[in-house]
């Protein structure tokens, strides 16, 4: 059972202790104010005088209501108690372990901004076993995110901070605004110069803004949209072909990015005679932007 549905049973226990006081004492003709004050005065124990002088059955029954009542009162008071600072406590010790795992972690993606874009890129990136911290300003969207998460404003420094950005590899901005995407851009460049920054642009003509900024790339959703579409209509059968290649992850042999190491034997050869001498001639797979 959870904590909040023995909150609403033990309401509505109460609740119904003080309904049978109130009608009990009216019915042994005390008037409607005074049997509810009655019955309150005795569930809580509080111990004023009686309202009337009782006699032989008004006594048995507040006898019988403050043994039932005054359990009933306790018992409220106790679940209520327990399911706020359960609560509380839950959600403490859960943030301080976040911020302790984030702590620890490098090499991560930040994501600023978790709406469709923020994500749907997550979602891909963290797919493919990259480490993500999510960064939003809205407790209720960070409260429904799955990966380590920090509530705050992501154009503020110390919010980054507290997503790792100083060992972080990658940042993406993807606010709703440029203005803030183009914040984030400067104070992520300032903190972290080898930081590899991709930013969303939504107004035409920011790109450039954004670039100098710092932004590594910068990505207009809506473009790249329009241009997919517009694939689809002229060339549906290239365009489908590409999404195959490039996202679909149930496919046995994928298009990956490789870094050729410094002295590899693939240095300086095509891919034809690469493939005929090597198939990896020590190349890895990438793992940090370029």
């Amino acid at each position: 059972m959870s904590d909040w549905r023995r909150v609403r049973i033990a309401v509505s226990a109460l609740t119904a202790v003080v309904l049978i006081g109130w009608v009990g004492y009216m019915a042994l003709g005390i008037g409607a104010l005074d049997a509810l004050y009655q019955t309150v005065t005795t569930v809580t124990t509080v111990g004023f005088r009686e309202v009337v002088v009782f006699g032989t059955a008004e006594k048995w029954f507040t006898i019988v209501l403050v043994i039932v009542g005054t359990g009933t009162a306790l018992y409220t008071f106790g679940t209520v108690l327990e399911a706020v600072l359960e609560g509380r406590l839950k959600d403490l010790y859960g943030r301080r372990r976040m911020e302790r795992n984030i702590a620890h972690m490098s090499g991560h993606v930040i994501v600023c901004g978790w709406g469709r874009v923020g994500r749907s890129l997550t979602q891909i990136v963290a797919g493919s076993g990259q480490q993500v911290v999510v960064v939003d300003h809205d407790s209720e969207r960070v409260a429904g995110v799955i990966y380590p998460s920090v509530l705050g404003d992501a154009t503020d420094d110390a919010t980054l901070q507290r997503a790792g950005i100083g060992r972080a590899r990658a940042l993406v901005s993807a606010l709703d605004t440029d203005a803030a995407n183009l914040f984030v851009t400067l104070s992520a460049r300032a903190i972290n110069a080898d930081l590899f920054i991709v930013s969303r642009a939504r107004g035409d003509g920011n790109d450039d803004k954004l670039l100098r900024a710092g932004a590594d790339r910068v990505v207009n959703p809506q473009a790249i949209g329009g241009a997919r579409m517009a694939a689809f209509v002229l060339q549906p059968n290239v365009a489908e072909f590409l999404d195959v290649v490039m996202h679909d992850g149930s496919l046995e042999f994928r298009l990956e990015e490789l870094i050729v190491p410094v002295g590899s034997g693939l240095v300086g050869r095509s891919v034809r005679e690469a493939h005929v001498r090597d198939r990896t001639g020590g190349a890895r797979p990438r793992t940090t932007p370029r």
